[in-house]
């Protein structure tokens, strides 16, 4: 009688791992199948014919084949607050199911260190799905108006750049140049995006400004009608011409350096992608896994390089690790650049 205990023991743990198996298998495919039929939004927080516009647009034609079940991909753009729209609109009223995903303008993740009631967001808490690139950005005047160099940048009075958002990318930077290097620049608002102000520049309503060099109009580049004064990233562009320095290599002072080195290093994570932390965490790693995918595909590296777009790929995992990097700033070097960033 007892003899026969364990064998129905035995018989009752192999019924439940087999029944725990089935139903694992049964999630797993239910998984792999959600997508299929679906549509994947991407939500670009800035106006179309930008960097961070085109990038997803170029996206959005390659990685539903890399989605298990396929699923088609459309780019929508919500612009307002320099992208923070478009991610309170993830938060608050897209789809929790993974069907939403949003570009943002990533120098709000400087801000939501320096100047939190500006962007009450933690970036840690998102759902990272990757970065396309890291962001070259310089800063530049129309070659009519003359300097070449800091140094003689620095001597001219009363120049104009414009201003699409308080705190993005082009902001930042040009609040360096205004403040850590002292240059005389007046910073004119109203612009909806970069392509409005590439425009307002080559109408002379601008004298230059800050932005992503690979976002720069091709003839611009070829013709050099720019004249880049400094650039963001240790490695130059391509076709950037020679001797444009990095900025951390002209710092006025060791502190100015750790100052700007804060205020730049979201760049690492020019072209970023995320979804809302409640997306189931199946869906969540198909994503990842589909974008990692994408990044090596050879139709989606051909489009970039066919549009100027440079690929330097950054996986969630890479892009945690930098953002914690910013959160984990000394206080000293973070009021220095609330400071250096908010004149």
């Amino acid at each position: 009688m007892f003899a026969s205990r364990p064998r129905l023991f035995t018989g009752i743990i192999s019924g439940a791992l087999t029944a725990a198996v089935i139903l694992g298998q049964s999630a797993i495919a239910s998984a792999q199948d959600f997508y299929k039929g679906k549509t994947l939004t991407f939500v670009v927080g800035s106006p179309p014919g930008g960097g961070f516009d085109l990038n997803t647009r170029i996206l959005a034609r390659h990685i539903g084949r890399h989605i298990p079940g396929q699923p088609d991909a459309i780019v929508s753009n919500m612009l307002g607050a320099g992208s923070l729209t478009a991610l309170r609109y993830m938060e608050q009223v897209a789809p929790k199911d993974g069907t939403v995903s949003v570009s943002f303008n990533f120098g709000l993740i400087g801000v939501s260190k320096l100047t939190p009631d500006k962007a009450p967001v933690d970036f840690r808490k998102y759902g990272w799905i990757g970065s396309i690139s890291q962001d070259l950005t310089t800063c530049y005047v129309w070659h009519e108006v003359g300097p070449k160099t800091m140094a003689e940048l620095k001597a001219r009075k009363g120049l104009h750049f414009g201003l699409a958002s308080v705190g993005g990318n082009e902001d930042i930077n040009a609040k360096i140049l205004k403040n850590v290097f002292k240059v005389d620049i007046n910073q004119v608002g109203g612009y909806p995006g970069s392509a409005a102000q590439r425009l307002a520049i080559q109408r002379r309503e601008l004298d230059g400004g800050c932005g992503s060099w690979n976002s720069l109009p091709e003839e611009w580049v070829r013709n050099k009608w720019v004249n880049p004064v400094y650039r963001t990233g240790e490695t130059p562009a391509p076709d950037m011409p020679a001797g444009v320095p990095w900025v951390l290599d002209i710092a006025p002072s060791d502190r100015d350096r750790a100052i700007i080195n804060l205020l730049v290093s979201h760049n690492e994570l020019g072209r970023p992608y995320v979804v809302s932390p409640a997306v189931p965490a199946e869906r969540q790693e198909m994503l990842r896994r589909a974008f990692q995918a994408t990044m090596k595909d050879a139709q989606f590296i051909a489009e970039l390089e066919k549009a100027r777009m440079p690929l330097s790929p950054r996986s969630a995992e890479e892009a945690l690790k930098i953002i914690e990097a910013i959160y984990a700033s000394p206080d000293d070097i973070v009021e220095a650049a609330r400071t250096a960033a908010g004149g």
